[in-house]
């Protein structure tokens, strides 16, 4: 019998006590011919609230459009963007350069997206670490109450956060930390850790990044094949059953509306995807010199 597949509303309470949607729309690469602008105006009529972006992926006046364009009450979308990589010594300035990228007064999550630092004047960014820096001016912003709701990081390993949680100076704990997770890359000890700090941990590249290797596996396959759903489908489902925010990206409508669909996988099908690693090995399709994912 079919599963059945309801849009997906379900939303988590981070540790400052608001509240984030459970699914979300990814815009990583939905910059040309004006894709960041139609995928968020496409999403948020049919049901998204949950828009995530990053001063990287250089669409922030196109997603900032299509919410301003939306006539949502702001306070009913939760919005993330990101500091990227050359702005650590300039947080607040590279902050305000994306509210008026985006066109909105505040944002309700904002993200060391890497804990390095590439500036040029930097030197080798393998061998340079500023995070805590960064953090703390990240702290002093939130705690003024008036450009982000929220703070957190993103591909923070545990040894990383532990760092971070143990410096002086240190007293806001981050509210999410947003890594690439799928049943390949499951982080099954860092979410962990992660829930032992009251962190949510938010998973992109849901289905592997480019060209969603994942959505081709075999167990994937067979599970969506045996409960009527596409693979998609399975993927995000499962990272909401594991409590965890999902933040899968697409441009093409039936696909947007689809990953908004979720259902509640039979308790041999999750714990096969749960498994999937440990069997078929570890695989991550982010690669990047900004990080060796140490956990």
């Amino acid at each position: 019998m079919p599963a059945t597949l309801k849009p997906n509303t379900k939303a988590y309470t981070l540790n400052n006590g608001i509240k984030i949607p459970a699914v979300g729309l990814g815009t990583w690469r939905s910059v040309d011919n004006n894709e960041g602008y139609k995928s968020v105006d496409f999403a948020l009529k049919h049901g998204y609230r949950h828009i995530d972006d990053a001063k990287l992926y250089e669409n922030e006046e196109q997603v900032g459009k299509a919410i301003n364009d939306s006539g949502i009450p702001r306070k009913e979308l939760f919005v993330t963007t990101k500091l990227w990589n050359t702005d650590h010594k300039n947080v607040e300035a590279a902050l305000d350069e994306s509210l008026k990228r985006l066109g909105l007064d505040y944002i309700d999550l904002y993200l060391i997206h890497w804990p390095q630092n590439t500036d040029k004047e930097v030197g080798d960014p393998s061998k340079y670490e500023d995070y805590v820096e960064t953090w703390k001016s990240l702290q002093k912003i939130y705690k003024e109450g008036k450009k982000v709701r929220a703070i957190g990081v993103a591909n923070f390993t545990i040894n990383k956060l532990e760092k971070l949680l143990n410096a002086d100076g240190v007293d806001v704990v981050p509210a999410i930390n947003q890594v690439e997770t799928h049943p390949l890359l499951n982080h099954e000890k860092l979410i962990a850790y992660l829930k032992s700090k009251n962190i949510y941990l938010t998973a992109y590249s849901p289905f592997g990044s480019d060209k969603a290797p994942v959505l081709e596996n075999r167990v994937v396959k067979e599970i969506a094949q045996r409960n009527g759903v596409d693979p998609a489908q399975v993927l995000v489902s499962w990272a909401v059953q594991r409590d965890t925010i999902v933040i899968p990206k697409s441009v093409n409508e039936k696909r947007i509306l689809s990953n908004f669909e979720t259902f509640t996988l039979p308790k041999e099908d999750f714990d096969a995807l749960n498994e999937l690693e440990a069997k078929e090995g570890t695989k991550r399709y982010n690669d990047t010199p900004f990080n060796n994912f140490d956990e």
